[in-house]
């Protein structure tokens, strides 16, 4: 297991525990019922944060979730001093912009981003419209703390969900035929054909789905579909097996890659939800081996959580903590 991945991995769980329909989860941190200290830093943190902010009207808010949030431009350093002007977008041998590299999801340029979940800054996305009966099961499970999550069970995640953990790098490999994006997270791989092929006939339904891409100009559009039914998009957001994403993989310069997925689901949301994320280069960094399942402890510990559910379970009622 890497470096990053320990205590790192408790603050992914953690970012996904406290996101809650209205921030509740955010605001009453201490009824989160975690195991270590890391989790309990990030819960107190993003009180912190969320300390007076009003409820939102749309009911969902994704002010807890850090994937969802939206590509940022260069940041300023101290001082206003200008940043120097980025290299070019490196392209290979017959001109094609080449997205080969190790990024990280963070709105900041330069060396790795330390930052906790959810404080790398930048715009918010619109929640996503979610019909009335899938509402209600995300508030549902968001009363369960989220202990239902496939990922808390080690169990990969769709292309959004995975691209936005800034907690652990992503490469993409880049050859003529193909693009090879590698998850250090959750230790995924997804194989793209980039030649603009259809779906194969034979495709079985998976966690991350079938993926088949085409050029346009510069930028990598990426069909999905072919998904297991259950995919959590983002806290207690369960998806159907009609869930379609469409990737578009842009790299505007040499350091940021810009990432945006449009998604669909007529059993989930009223309307397709497009979600956004910036990638930026960090050069010198390498994915290392993620083995989730070694002392994966929280299975175990839910399930004893739920022999006293008057004490675990959460309802968006109880009283905030003094």
């Amino acid at each position: 297991m890497s470096a990053r991945v320990i205590g790192a991995a408790a603050g992914v769980v953690a970012v996904l525990v406290i996101t809650s329909l209205d921030r509740f989860a955010a605001r009453n941190a201490n009824f989160v019922l975690v195991a270590s200290d890391r989790i309990a830093v990030l819960a107190a943190r993003s009180a912190a944060r969320d300390a007076g902010e009003p409820r939102g009207s749309a009911g969902i808010s994704s002010g807890g979730a850090p994937w969802l949030v939206a590509p940022a431009a260069a940041q300023t350093p101290p001082g206003n001093a200008a940043l120097p002007r980025p290299a070019a977008t490196p392209r290979t041998p017959d001109g094609r912009v080449d997205l080969s590299g190790v990024y990280q999801s963070s709105p900041k340029r330069g060396e790795w981003d330390p930052s906790a979940p959810g404080e790398g800054g930048g715009p918010q996305n619109d929640p996503p419209s979610l019909l009335p009966a899938a509402r209600q099961r995300a508030q549902e499970l968001l009363n369960r703390r989220s202990i239902d999550d496939p990922t808390a069970y080690c169990l990969p995640a769709s292309g959004p969900r995975m691209t936005g953990v800034i907690l652990f790098p992503i490469q993409f490999v880049q050859t003529p035929g193909q693009v090879v994006i590698i998850y250090e997270y959750m230790n995924a791989v997804r194989i793209i054909p980039a030649d603009g092929r259809p779906h194969p006939d034979d495709a079985e339904p998976t966690y991350q789905g079938d993926s088949v891409g085409r050029w346009d100009d510069d930028t990598l559009v990426v069909d999905v579909n072919n998904f297991k039914e259950g995919n959590w998009l983002a806290a207690g957001i369960v998806s159907s097996d009609k869930l379609h994403i469409t990737e578009r993989y842009t790299r505007i310069d040499k350091d940021q890659l810009n990432y945006e997925a449009v998604i669909e689901d007529p059993e989930l949301l009223a309307k397709p939800w497009t979600v956004r994320r910036t990638l930026m280069l960090r050069e010198g960094v390498r994915v290392r081996e993620y083995v989730c399942a070694e002392n994966n402890l929280d299975p175990a510990r839910y399930q004893e959580y739920l022999k006293r559910p008057s004490l675990f379970m959460r309802s968006p009622d109880q009283p905030q903590p003094r």
